[in-house]
């Protein structure tokens, strides 16, 4: 009996390893690529090792919770179409590994390329092992954000940027239309589990949501496979380097739409709009992609628009959705997946070692290339569907459901010619690829001369072109009990007989197969030279490019339409979008407090401590000075501020709440701090802007002051009500309870922070992430006003002071002045880390926390800003504050997955006691681990923030100082 963990294990493997990769030294091409490739053989390896239990008709299961109250979990679900898939995805990858190693330029960022090609294979596997739908749903949408990343790949690229883009919106879309409709379908199903999902068909088809799930789950698919009229995203994909082009059209991105369909064919399918629409869709696809690819120039581009034609080929088979045709499409998926390889990676090698992909240019590269020549000959017979090779297998069993199917249509007659039609044409652009490219007299005007790469670069597209030939001559026993398995995991017992003979006598398929390679070979053939002199499209119909259509319809949707609306109905005021917001917000608390029947108590005065009725005295008029003093002094309104957090800290030690009034303090220091060098690069107020104040101005202020009175009340309301409640009614005394014995520490806060609601701290740090990493973005952008470069008051003193010192420069003059505070600041610095260090592991159980010590380390760093210049902080402190939240994120999540381990949702802590010698018990939790993140992530927010404003000023210095040597 399998281990369930190995789902785990092949979920997770290609991510760590794709961190592994990305943190390599750029020219490290060598152990990128093997890392890489080890790491895509080891997953292939899992994958293999899970054969016994699929092969017996079984999947293997693996449950961890998530999300359970809301029915999303992280289950894990391997059958014997998901297992072929993952083989596809982990063996082809692993070919593709090796053929990057070669193709990649020296120039290129190799680590950046295979670690987003392993992120790439880690989403493929979440999506196609998932066995919750929502999680489907959300590896599904990853590969649409990690292909934008392959495909743009080489940014400076303006193709490769525009190509990413369309991907991306075409295929987010979609992604965002199946999530509606995987909600829609776990409503009528009453679960989001796939057993339960699969098994819910009857219930699906019969419910009223049937069609709107039914358009949008489509929707989802085609835009994925690049089905019509969603398919010209695809050709616009190949500027991205061949060996993603390679991936991406063989066994991962596009394979994931038709995944869909097959997947769930037995709850959508057996009716007849499924049948009109997808196998419609599917036949259109097919003759126009064919039609499409026999024009083009751009070897990629031709094999591009290929793919979308047998894409719809198997799609048309999923829309048929009969036994015959489930096993016909599942056995294309295969074959395609093995001669596009071939074919992508051919074309690569012709691109790499002719410095041309234009098929006018190229000839007689059969002399030059013979060994390439031979496996794209193999992979374009597959291709075209001619006999001993793997692709006329599964496309005469196409034609056989094509011929054979009569659902009561007028469309079914039509099927078989439509399906002649496409197939024709498939041989017509498969003779043209291989022809105009290696017969001929030899090109004279290419870039480069050609001849064989290295042996390496050619290996895996040989192995895929043998196995086209190997395939094609023995299905039964290369591919036979794959097959079985797969479509066994959808059909179950309506698992039709059928048979991978070579021969099955004269029959509907066989002419029908006869007339396609007959009929393509007319079409080429006799007009060859017009399709290489004339235009990339077909004759009358090359001029309508859905890409234009796409790229007016974004700067329609994007661009005009929105300023039309932001004109009538928006403002470009930030004061305007933040009183919306804040009357937005009271109108809600209003309702819900109003809707839910909730009672406020009175205010009672008796027994009011004096002392603490005037700290709150003292920190209301801070509160309100600041407010008032902020349209005419910052500084002083700052103070006041500041004033208003220390009584805030008070406040908390008051109420016998040390953690917070400790975290209060800390954030104190540092945001009065970080706003203190901010203001130096704020524009000056003028008097007639603080003073001229006009009837309208006033009657805003007034009004923002009625509002904030509104919201003041309202929170004070609520927060007396909840403080006056009789014990036992609140969270809090659950909390209180329970800290202890179910989390292990004494510090209650950080125990709800970390332990109870560490899923809300995550996405808590994760935001503090974002913004630190935009604020830094947008410091690196600003440009202060002309009156901030001028010199301060106490700048022009210290100048002054300065000129007037005998025989001294300035440097000594101003280490003079700030010597004892610097020094100061300086010895401070190891003081304040053990403080840090107290506060962070004394934090489970006393005031601190990691969120307090890495506020605490952030002033240690700032202060050493604060006592010297900055070139002279960052010649003795490495700081890398990017490193730290990206470190910080990477050990949070990771903490929260162990659990997943041991079979508990995400981010459930674990505490014990350990004995230590000549110490003895200490407490220890794995939610310390998850603190530790904490702690990294908000060093590195802080600091990041801290050297984007230190940066400013050392800008603004060299400047000055640049503009007085000019001077001079």
């Amino acid at each position: 009996m399998l281990p369930t963990s190995l789902l785990l294990l092949l979920l997770t493997f290609p991510f760590f390893g794709g961190v592994i990769v990305a943190t390599m030294q750029r020219p490290s091409r060598n152990a990128s690529a093997v890392v890489a490739g080890g790491v895509m053989a080891a997953c292939a390896l899992l994958v293999a090792v899970c054969w016994p239990v699929v092969a017996s008709g079984d999947a293997l299961r693996d449950y961890n919770a998530w999300l359970p109250r809301q029915g999303i979990n992280l289950t894990l679900r391997l059958d014997g179409l998901a297992w072929i898939f993952a083989m596809m995805v982990m063996g082809i990858g692993l070919l593709v590994v090796i053929y990057a190693r070669y193709y990649l330029s020296p120039k290129d960022s190799a680590p950046r390329f295979f670690a987003l090609l392993l992120f790439f294979a880690g989403a493929m596997n979440g999506m196609l092992l998932s066995g919750n739908i929502i999680v489907m749903v959300i590896f599904w949408e990853m590969t649409s954000l990690i292909s934008f990343l392959l495909i743009g790949f080489w940014r400076s690229n303006a193709a490769a940027r525009d190509g990413a883009r369309m991907a991306l919106v075409i295929t987010g879309a979609g992604g965002l239309c199946l999530l509606v409709a995987m909600l829609i379908v776990g409503y009528v199903a009453g679960s989001y589990d796939l057993d339960r999902v699969l098994a819910s068909g009857p219930a699906l088809r019969a419910h009223p949501l049937y069609m709107p799930a039914l358009i949008l789950f489509l929707i989802g698919a085609f835009t994925k496979s690049a089905q019509f009229p969603f398919h010209f995203w695809l050709p616009n994909a190949m500027a991205a380097p061949t060996p993603v082009s390679a991936y991406l059209h063989s066994a991962t991105m596009v394979k994931m739409g038709v995944f869909l369909l097959i997947r769930f064919s037995p709850i959508f399918g057996g009716t007849a709009e499924w049948f009109n629409i997808v196998a419609g869709v599917g036949m259109v696809t097919l003759v126009v992609g064919a039609m499409v690819a026999l024009f083009r120039h751009d070897l990629k581009g031709l094999l591009a628009y290929s793919t979308i034609s047998h894409l719809g080929l198997i799609t048309a088979l999923a829309g048929i959705g009969s036994p015959e045709a489930i096993v016909a499409a599942i056995f294309h998926v295969m074959n395609h997946a093995v001669f596009k390889a071939a074919l992508f990676m051919a074309a690569g090698i012709i691109d790499h070692e002719t410095g041309t992909r234009d098929i006018r240019k190229l000839s007689g590269l059969a002399r030059a290339m013979p060994f390439t020549a031979t496996l794209a000959a193999f992979a374009a017979a597959s291709m075209a569907g001619v006999p001993l090779f793997n692709g006329f297998l599964s496309k005469e069993m196409f034609f056989a459901e094509s011929y054979a199917w009569h659902g009561g249509s007028h469309f079914d007659d039509a099927l078989p010619y439509i399906a002649v039609l496409g197939s024709a044409f498939s041989v017509a652009y498969a003779l043209r690829l291989f022809f105009s490219v290696f017969f001929g007299p030899p090109a004279t005007d290419l870039p480069k001369e050609p001849h064989e790469p290295t042996p390496w670069m050619r290996r895996p597209a040989e192995l895929l072109g043998a196995l086209c030939l190997l395939i094609g001559v023995l299905p039964a026993i290369t591919v036979g009990p794959i097959l079985h398995v797969g479509a066994l995991a959808v059909l179950g017992d309506d698992l039709p007989e059928y048979s991978l003979a070579l021969w099955h006598g004269v029959n509907a398929a066989l002419i029908m197969s006869v007339l396609a390679v007959g009929a393509g070979i007319l079409i080429y053939a006799p007009f060859h030279g017009f399709i290489a002199r004339g235009p990339e499209g077909p004759p009358f119909i090359h001029r309508l490019r859905a890409a234009r259509v796409f790229e007016l319809f974004m700067i329609y949707a994007t661009w005009r339409q929105p300023r039309r609306l932001l004109h009538v109905l928006g403002t470009t005021r930030l004061q305007v979008q933040i009183r919306v917001m804040i009357l937005m917000g009271v109108m809600g608390a209003i309702y819900a407090l109003w809707s839910g029947g909730a009672e406020l108590y009175k205010p009672r005065l008796t027994g009011a401590n004096p002392v603490f009725a005037l700290i709150w005295i003292v920190g209301a008029g801070c509160a309100i000075g600041a407010a008032y003093k902020a349209k005419y002094h910052r500084f002083a309104a700052l103070i006041l501020l500041g004033g208003a957090g220390v009584m805030t800290c008070v406040t908390f030690v008051w109420f016998s709440a040390p953690d917070l009034g400790l975290t209060q303090l800390l954030v104190e220091i540092v945001t009065t701090v970080l706003l203190l060098l901010g203001l130096r690069w704020l524009p000056r107020r003028r008097a007639d802007m603080v003073d001229n104040f006009s009837l309208r101005v006033r009657v805003r202020r007034r009004g923002d002051l009625i509002i904030a009175l509104v919201c003041g009340a309202g929170v004070a309301a609520i927060s007396y009500t909840v403080m006056m409640m009789p014990a036992g009614n609140l969270a809090s005394d659950w909390f209180l309870q329970h800290a202890y014995s179910e989390g292990g520490g004494t510090n209650v806060v950080n125990v709800i922070l970390v332990d109870f609601r560490g899923f809300d701290t995550f996405g808590e740090i994760s935001v503090l992430a974002i913004v630190g990493l935009t604020v830094f973005a947008l410091l690196r952008r600003f440009r202060p006003a002309m009156e901030s470069n001028e010199l301060t008051t106490q700048q022009r003193i210290q100048n002054e002071y300065d000129d007037a010192a005998d025989g001294r420069s300035r440097g000594d003059t101003v280490r003079d002045y700030l010597m004892v505070p610097s020094v100061i600041m300086h010895w401070m610095f190891p003081v304040i880390i053990l403080l840090a260090a107290e506060l962070f592991f004394r934090g489970h159980d006393l005031p601190g926390g990691g969120f307090a010590a890495g506020v605490t380390l952030a002033i240690a760093f700032l202060l050493q800003y604060l006592a010297a210049d900055v070139t002279w902080v960052e010649d003795r402190l490495r700081i890398l504050p990017v490193r730290w939240i990206g470190t910080g994120l990477l050990v949070s999540a990771t903490t929260g997955m162990g659990s997943w381990i041991f079979g508990y949702p995400f981010l459930t802590a674990h505490s014990q006691y350990v004995t230590l010698p000549l110490v003895g018990q200490v407490p220890a939790a794995t939610a310390l681990l998850f603190d530790a993140g904490v702690f990294m992530l908000v060093v590195g927010a802080v600091v990041i923030m801290l050297i984007a404003i230190a940066h400013q000023s050392l800008r603004w210095s060299r400047a000055r100082e640049k503009a007085a040597e000019e001077e001079n």
